[in-house]
């Protein structure tokens, strides 16, 4: 183990061991494997060079400058990026080196500018599922139009991503997270990317196999960054 487990980081590995430890103990409706994504928005390199420590190789950023100033240490460890943020047509050409999967496709406008900045890119559409006005996502009837413009544009569609309600318990999270569970049936695809820290067993309940980590991993965020 590294020393940059040490410090403000200290106990990750163990926390990821929780992390999934919960994840294994979820009866689920069939067996599926399920990913832990990283949530590094806010921090520092370091958090990244932790993670990468701790046996990720993945991880999730929501910033287009926050990601660009981590650039050059993303390519150097070789780590692979989801974008999971709001997504900006005029950031897309910016980060088409840096991100592998861009998970916040959820309008044509953005469909396009990525599939023109990123031909070929695996992408996730985003769906709001939970009807509030301030979460990005497209409502879950416009998921198969997405879906067939997406495949007419060259871009990989891989799977559909979503969030749980705010401020809400886990158990109000059901009734979203199966709606999008049955749209990514429904449309054959691979990754249901669903759940963070309030909610993975929720999530992993209802089919998710990717679920987004960030303070169960790495604690509160600085205050600047929120």
């Amino acid at each position: 183990m590294t020393e940059r487990l040490g410090g403000e980081f200290r106990g990750l590995d163990e926390r990821l061991a929780v992390i999934q430890a919960r994840i294994a103990a979820v009866e689920r409706p069939f067996e599926h494997d399920v990913e832990v994504i990283p949530v590094t928005k806010g921090f520092a390199g370091n958090a990244i060079e932790a993670a990468v420590d701790a046996g990720c190789r993945t991880v999730g950023e929501n910033y287009a400058q926050d990601l660009l100033s981590k650039a050059d240490l993303i390519q150097r460890l070789g780590v692979a990026v989801q974008f999971i943020g709001h997504l900006q047509s005029n950031k897309v050409r910016q980060l088409v080196d840096i991100v592998s999967l861009w998970c916040t496709i959820d309008r044509r406008s953005i469909l396009d500018e990525v599939a023109k900045r990123a031909p070929g890119a695996r992408v996730l559409i985003q769906v709001n599922a939970t009807g509030e006005s301030q979460k990005g996502g497209c409502h879950p009837a416009e998921v198969a139009a997405l879906v067939d413009q997406a495949g007419a544009a060259g871009l990989v569609i891989e799977g559909l991503m979503t969030i749980g309600p705010t401020g809400q318990p886990p158990a109000a999270a059901r009734r979203p997270f199966e709606i999008v569970r049955a749209l990514v049936d429904e449309h054959e695809l691979d990754i249901c990317s669903m759940g963070m820290s309030g909610d993975i067993e929720m999530a992993v309940e209802c089919g998710s196999t990717q679920v987004r980590v960030g303070s169960a991993l790495f604690g509160p965020r600085p205050v600047s960054a929120i």
